[in-house]
């Protein structure tokens, strides 16, 4: 028989934050670039994996992101200034989802902010002024593990006591979504604009 969930873990960026891709897009082509070009580069795996596993700082992993697009902008000094522009917006914190989270704790339940992200995460929960808004919080930069591994989502469990089994994840991607099945949780793939009606019920929440 399987067992209702007890605990939630859920994804920062694209499911708590979102993007508006026009306001990086408007930057991008200022400097000659297609839409999409910096952060496609930023997510290379070879490129990203250092940083979320807390063997680079953010700054490192952005400062191989400009070098990379130093001679697509006009040189070394262009994509510095592309960058810096670049990083100044922060998203939006949706707040269909962040009342999700309330309601879960509310109701008493565990919740693990589970996120790939560098060291510096933390200070991004400080700023939308987030810190004390989940019981734990799940980097991969701090744990030195990334999803979708096994022994992250482990790793995650642990944090809020809860056996996987027990755990529903609420993420965007489907290689998340995969890996949290994998490692014994019940997975919710979320799509921008969900009311997350049916994560409500499978929490046992109104």
């Amino acid at each position: 028989m399987i067992q209702r969930p007890t605990a939630l873990l859920i994804d920062f960026d694209g499911v708590l934050r979102t993007f508006d891709p026009s306001t990086n897009a408007k930057i991008e082509q200022r400097y000659g670039l297609e839409p999409g070009t910096v952060l496609a580069t930023a997510l290379q795996w070879d490129r990203l994996l250092p940083a979320i596993t807390g063997r680079q700082t953010r700054a490192e992993w952005l400062a191989t992101v400009a070098a990379d697009l130093a001679d697509q902008v006009g040189g070394p000094e262009r994509a510095a200034e592309l960058m810096a522009e670049w990083e100044v917006y922060p998203g939006v914190i949706d707040p269909v989802v962040l009342a999700f989270v309330r309601d879960a704790r509310a109701a008493g339940l565990p919740v693990c902010l589970a996120t790939n992200s560098t060291i510096e995460f933390r200070d991004v929960l400080a700023t939308f002024g987030l810190t004390d808004e989940f019981d734990a919080v799940a980097l991969s930069a701090e744990l030195g593990v990334h999803k979708p591994a096994k022994e992250y989502f482990q790793a995650a469990c642990a944090l809020i006591e809860t056996p996987p089994a027990r755990c529903l994840m609420v993420d965007d991607t489907d290689r998340m979504i995969r890996g949290a099945r994998a490692a014994g949780l019940t997975a919710y793939r979320y799509t921008p604009g969900d009311d997350l009606s049916y994560p409500r019920r499978a929490l046992g929440l109104s």
